[in-house]
């Protein structure tokens, strides 16, 4: 994309976060003239992290803008949803088509189109500094970078964030997301009926989720797929959950724990509810899995996504439950937000004001979204239309999850 004549000529951002909205932000700045450098703490491996996701037409434009096209199909086409009750007879349908996908779908182009030599993996921030003219990040290594802005997109426990707005934390909600997947392969062929459908099912024990996505080659092709499963499983805040997030040396881990920590005791539970509990063929899908991932789930919502030169971004600046399905969405439109406000404002703090007031308002309004699809797991209710006063009929779950907030929700 050809630089706008004048526009942000020479101005250099530091982005914190090299995952999907740190990529998103850079790709895009750097099409509109900027010179960005990228600084991640992990030293690699993040194409490999992640699971299935909902693919939205307005993430692929998006995408196209940070000079990420692909020429792989956007993933696994669905018909529509299905949402199935404790005996597996399915109770509600809706017709929605759409693409859902891998993480690493996202995450592979948009590395692709950032130069290597701009990303800095292995970089912890410890500190920053502003004043007038620039913001200065102080990296655990001891070493620094300085620019005229810093783009904190460094997810929901963003150190970016614990500087700028300590009193912004991920609030528990009462449940985590149980997630893994299974290649289409190794399912027995009493789950060929039902491997290629998004199904949400309502075991009266929380919600479970499945779906296709593509190979880890990104094959979309029968046989060569994989199936993504999440269930919103109720565990109490406290002792209960301070013991899923210890690991076998007795380390407590904070916020989440790494996949392969995860103590073979609580798979195993879980791999027994999921016999007791869900429907054939259903049940497979936890018994097959070879690694889990165990995700608590939080409510976040900053005071502000602008703070002088500091921006904060996607899950750094708001956290919404998955229910509604579009973190890698809210972070995409937080980046092209972003880089139209630096364009439309000259000087970075009015910028971030526009940006802030161009985004918060859909942000909260995708936290709302997605406690009020998430409020009977966290009440502990059997189905979601177990208290009319919700207003969570079957079908209106349906429709409203997995898919952009409507706008009149704003």
């Amino acid at each position: 994309m050809a630089k706008p004549p004048g526009a942000s000529a020479g101005r250099h951002a530091i982005v914190i976060g090299g995952s999907v909205g740190g990529l998103f932000a850079a790709n895009l700045l750097l099409r509109r003239g900027w010179d960005v450098q990228v600084f991640e703490k992990a030293t690699g491996g993040l194409e490999s992290r992640g699971t299935g996701i909902a693919y939205h037409p307005e993430t692929e434009a998006i995408l196209a803008l940070a000079g990420a096209r692909d020429k792989h199909a956007p993933g696994v086409r669905v018909e529509g949803r299905c949402a199935v009750d404790a005996m597996g007879t399915v109770v509600a349908r809706q017709l929605y088509p759409q693409y859902v996908t891998a993480w690493g779908r996202i995450f592979n182009p948009l590395r692709a189109a950032f130069p290597a030599g701009r990303y800095h993996g292995g970089r912890e921030l410890a500190n920053l500094s502003q004043d007038a003219g620039s913001v200065t990040a102080h990296f655990a290594d001891g070493s620094r970078a300085t620019a005229e802005l810093l783009v904190g997109a460094d997810g929901f426990r963003s150190a970016v964030r614990a500087i700028v707005a300590p009193q912004a934390v991920p609030v528990y909600a009462g449940y985590v997301g149980w997630r893994g997947l299974v290649e289409e392969r190794e399912f027995s062929p009493d789950f060929a009926p039902v491997f290629g459908q998004f199904t949400f099912g309502f075991p009266g024990h929380g919600e479970t989720i499945g779906y296709p996505i593509p190979g880890l080659d990104d094959s979309v092709a029968p046989g060569e797929r994989r199936y993504n499963f999440l269930w919103y499983y109720p565990v109490d805040a406290g002792a209960a959950l301070t013991d899923l997030l210890t690991d076998a040396s007795g380390r407590v881990h904070a916020w989440s724990i790494p996949p392969a920590l995860i103590r073979p005791e609580h798979i195993a539970a879980l791999q027994r509810d999921a016999a007791a509990r869900l429907p054939a063929p259903y049940a497979e899908a936890p018994r097959r899995a070879r690694q889990f991932l165990v995700q608590p789930i939080y409510d976040l919502e900053s005071p502000a996504m602008g703070f002088g030169r500091v921006a904060l971004l996607g899950d750094a600046a708001f956290v919404a439950r998955p229910h509604v399905g579009v973190g890698v969405l809210k972070a995409a439109e937080d980046a092209l937000a972003l880089a139209g406000a630096l364009e439309a404002e000259p000087e970075v703090p009015a910028a971030l004001m526009r940006y802030g007031a161009a985004r918060i308002p859909p942000s909260r309004a995708a936290v709302a979204m997605s406690r009020h699809l998430g409020a009977f797991i966290e009440r502990r209710l059997p189905r979601p239309e177990a208290d009319p006063g919700l207003g969570l009929t079957l079908p209106r779950l349906l429709e409203l999850s997995g898919r952009p907030v409507p706008r009149d929700a704003h």
